[in-house]
């Protein structure tokens, strides 16, 4: 099997590595490169039965990057059978059943979905509590347990499906609902202060390629994804997307911490 994974400030990327390890399984990001040659994901997924995503869950909907590559693939991922895994930070309802809204009926098979309740990276909107150290090590104990479990299981051949249910449809139905009015103003809502120095650290790290410097400044091309990378790892805490309260404290990386 193989992981594909996408993640915006580090927990999916954790929660698809942390899999790769117990089962023995290589992981990719889906913006990787191997040196100056893109990786053939094509060719990962045509050798491989058994395939894994991994992904954080926006208001209960797969993130726009992920369900690009998703599309851009698809040929490969016929009758393949799929493990799905979500980050989120409270309850996203189906946020894992949702990936399977990106395929034709019948197209794959699903043998495993689970959820897993990761620290809030959203660190300027006054309703989301920002991170503390003591809730980021509950969160990846938490993660660390339940990915034994479901490792077990799959090599059981046990089959869960987190979010399958009626009720958690529902829910992700409504919290679902908003994000399309979210997804497109948030194209056009990056915002960066005076307090930029143009050290083109948010270009470089934008997965979407979103942000360029021009006439001395940084501007964007409306394709942000939401991923909050650019505001957690701004050095002058000078950009915001979508809520525009100011950034005092940044949501670092689980994996160098």
């Amino acid at each position: 099997m193989v992981m594909f994974y996408f993640s915006g400030t580090g927990n999916s990327e954790y929660i698809a590595k942390l899999f790769g390890r117990y089962m023995n399984a290589p992981c990719y990001s889906i913006e990787e490169k191997a040196s100056d040659k893109k990786i053939d994901f094509g060719l990962l997924m045509s050798a491989n039965e058994t395939i894994g995503f991994c992904y954080p869950i926006y208001g209960s909907r797969v993130p726009r990057i992920m369900r690009e590559f998703v599309q851009k693939y698809m040929e490969f991922l016929k009758d393949r059978k799929l493990i799905i895994l979500c980050t989120q930070m409270i309850f996203s309802g189906d946020g894992a059943r949702v990936f399977t809204d990106l395929f034709p009926k019948n197209f794959m098979e699903v043998i495993y979905a689970e959820h897993f309740l990761m620290p809030n990276n959203v660190v300027n909107f006054f309703l989301l509590p920002l991170t503390n150290t003591k809730k980021i090590k509950r969160c990846v104990a938490g993660a660390d347990q339940k990915m034994q479990i479901v490792c077990d299981n799959i090599n059981k051949g046990i089959v869960k499906k987190r979010g399958f249910n009626i009720v958690s449809r529902l829910l992700g139905l409504v919290q679902g609902s908003f994000m399309p009015g979210i997804e497109k103003k948030a194209l056009n809502s990056v915002h960066i202060n005076n307090d930029c120095t143009q050290c083109l650290l948010c270009v470089s790290l934008c997965p979407m390629k979103n942000l360029e410097l021009q006439n001395g400044k940084i501007t964007h091309r409306l394709n942000c994804t939401m991923c909050y990378r650019c505001i957690n790892n701004c050095p002058q805490k000078a950009i915001t997307v979508f809520f525009h309260e100011k950034v005092k404290v940044q949501y670092k990386n689980l994996t160098v911490q």
